[in-house]
């Protein structure tokens, strides 16, 4: 007779019971004081990027679908500081800010008394990593399904020596099993508990970051770790806050695409835009986008309203022309520039100071006359800069210059604005074939051009979008080739080239 190994099920033993968290929480450690900055405001109120660094690590998680609910551990002394700002930015993930500990070890546990009980998926993230991405959250809460410690390290690219208390090197260890920390940590709040009860009873306890507990007290618990990223830099040092700034800058947001054109007429139906550029290129095909979907578009230029941006009359009595006959003004757009090509040493006087008018100081004072009307409809005031706004070119120098200038009024004036509720966001396509490009570059080969209609089109989920302070890159899709405009539109264009 075959022997039957089959075990009964009442005598089989059970596995470990599936992971089942009630609720992700996101713990954003903002205790430092920001000593090693020099500063006399904890380093995660700073301003990078026209917002309060804690602000921008906030919302990266206040926008991750993974992530439930925000704890915030305040340094001692500033939690109203902290408060105020998740009340301004309106962040509704944040249901608690409260001052952490004199250590990081201390306020950890501060965190797990207002986590509470129960099981769930606790994140620890320092609020000055402002530039942790969602992929890097997201890659975390779903590794808690298999591991119940995670951490966030990339590999390091120096050499990692060991020294002795005479700084003189023990020990090289072999690169290629170091990584570099960074945060966020992510745990199932059973393990992080259970470490730090274990670590209460040892009189030398003393540690860094979350998981060395976890590596200390619980040895055997396997601590998974992913990827992190180059720019999940911690704002620790002075070079630190340039270093961000910048990054801040290169690292442009993506605007939120609607997901159908039901939505977009839902979205624009009733409101008006104001278009300063709008008879050729991203300006008119931007019109012609938005009237599709309901949106009353009053477009200006030079060449088809006599409007000169840089004359502050002329935008007056264009808003006024747009307001009177609709009531109200919902976004206004600058889409008006010029390129003209040629060293800064040859270029004469009268080149200079129009290249200066129409691209610096008719943006400027669009934006002066444009606050009042857009303060009634918490509406949204749009830019444009170019590729070259991150490194100067040769031979259009005052382009590039001017263009990085706007980068900066956009990130001034969204925090300076935001007290009214303004919105205000530049968008950075491409090369793009519009005449302007032509006129300064002659005939390129249309594979390597973007598409104006897809540069307005992705302005126009700018303008219906909750975006403020922010670059948005617009880059050509594979295999798009620009569609060329007609013989009387092209020759139309052709002659307002200059100034939209």
């Amino acid at each position: 007779m075959t022997q039957d190994h089959t075990v009964a099920p009442a005598t089989a033993k059970a596995g470990p019971a599936p992971w089942r968290p009630s609720r992700t929480v996101a713990v954003v450690l903002a205790g430092g004081t920001g000593t090693r900055l020099g500063l006399g405001i904890p380093k995660q109120l700073l301003k990078i990027a026209g917002k309060p660094i804690i602000e921008h690590t906030l919302a990266v998680f206040e926008a991750a679908p993974e992530i439930d609910e925000i704890v915030v551990l305040m340094a001692t002394g500033h939690v109203a500081d902290a408060q105020q700002i998740v009340d301004k930015a309106g962040f509704r993930k944040v249901t608690k800010v409260i001052e952490g500990g004199d250590t990081r070890n201390a306020t950890t546990r501060i965190a797990l008394d207002a986590v509470g009980e129960g099981d769930c998926n606790i994140l620890f993230h320092d609020a000055v990593r402002p530039l942790v991405s969602g992929r890097i959250v997201r890659e975390c809460v779903n590794a808690l399904w298999t591991y119940s410690a995670v951490d966030v390290a990339i590999p390091s690219a120096d050499t990692i020596v060991q020294v002795d208390e005479d700084d003189c090197i023990t020990d090289i260890p072999v690169r290629s099993s170091l990584r570099r920390g960074q945060t966020p940590q992510a745990f199932r709040s059973g393990t992080i508990r259970e470490a730090y009860r274990l670590a209460e009873g040892d009189p030398h306890f003393a540690a860094t970051d979350d998981c060395g507990v976890v590596l200390r007290y619980l040895p055997g618990t396997p601590i998974k770790v992913i990827d992190g990223s180059d720019e999940n830099i911690k704002v620790t040092h002075p070079v630190d806050v340039h270093l961000a700034d910048k990054l801040f800058q290169l690292a442009a947001a993506q605007a939120p695409r609607v997901t159908d054109e039901r939505s977009y007429t839902e979205e624009l139906t009733g409101r008006t835009i104001v278009i300063f550029g709008g008879s050729y290129g991203i300006g008119h095909d931007l019109a012609e986008l938005a009237r599709r979907y309901g949106a009353q578009v009053f477009p200006f230029s030079r060449s088809s309203t006599g409007t000169h941006v840089e004359r502050a009359e002329d935008v007056e009595a264009a808003l006024k022309t747009a307001f009177e006959a609709t009531g109200r003004i919902d976004h206004v757009v600058v889409t008006a520039g010029i390129l003209e090509k040629g060293a800064l040493a040859e270029m004469d006087q009268e080149t200079m100071d129009r290249v200066l008018q129409v691209n610096f100081v008719g943006p400027v004072i669009v934006a002066r006359q444009s606050l009042p009307y857009l303060q009634q409809t918490k509406g949204q005031l749009l830019l444009y800069t170019s590729s070259s706004y991150t490194r100067g070119r040769a031979r259009y120098a005052l382009y590039s210059s001017t263009k990085a200038a706007l980068v900066n009024l956009t990130q001034a004036l969204s925090d300076e604005w935001a007290e009214f509720g303004v919105r205000v966001n530049c968008v950075n396509p491409e090369r793009t074939a519009t005449p302007m490009r032509t006129k300064a570059f002659g005939e390129e080969p249309e594979h390597t051009l973007l598409a104006a209609e897809t540069v307005a089109q992705s302005s126009l989920d700018v303008l219906i979008s909750d975006l403020t302070g922010q670059v948005i890159d617009v880059r050509r899709a594979p295999g798009e080739v620009p569609t060329q405009p007609g013989p009387a539109r092209a020759e139309r264009d052709a002659s307002c080239a200059d100034a939209g």
